[in-house]
């Protein structure tokens, strides 16, 4: 029993995009007042990323985490697109919270390719 071929594919992408994405932030001004909230929401996102490498590794055995990650890419894409419509979320937000759900949409057909052990 294997996983489809693109299953690995697609988390160990997602968790170098991730870092990509959010490793440099750390080098960014943070807004005064919320530097806690904005440093523990990078720390947190890029830890996931390494979950993410993880389940690439072995998707049959963390198929349970596949849904984990669904979560965790709705709860960045779902309030972007939600904050940008009530006119409080630049355009820029927009654009990452959409890849983030594309990705949560594959990690969610992942889960369902993926066989059960």
């Amino acid at each position: 029993m294997t996983a489809p071929r693109w299953v690995p594919l697609w988390f160990r992408g997602a968790a170098i995009y991730g870092l990509l994405a959010l490793l440099p932030q750390y080098l960014l001004p943070q807004p005064a007042g919320a530097e806690l909230v904005a440093y523990g929401f990078i720390g947190t996102a890029s830890a996931f990323q390494i979950v993410f490498w993880i389940i690439g590794g072995d998707p049959i055995r963390y198929r349970a985490l596949m849904l984990t990650g669904v979560a965790e890419k709705l709860a960045f894409g779902v309030p972007a697109l939600l904050l940008h419509a009530a006119g409080k979320a630049p355009l820029a937000v927009v654009l990452f919270g959409g890849l983030d759900l594309l990705l949560g949409l594959g990690f969610l057909l992942a889960w369902r390719a993926t066989p059960r052990r």
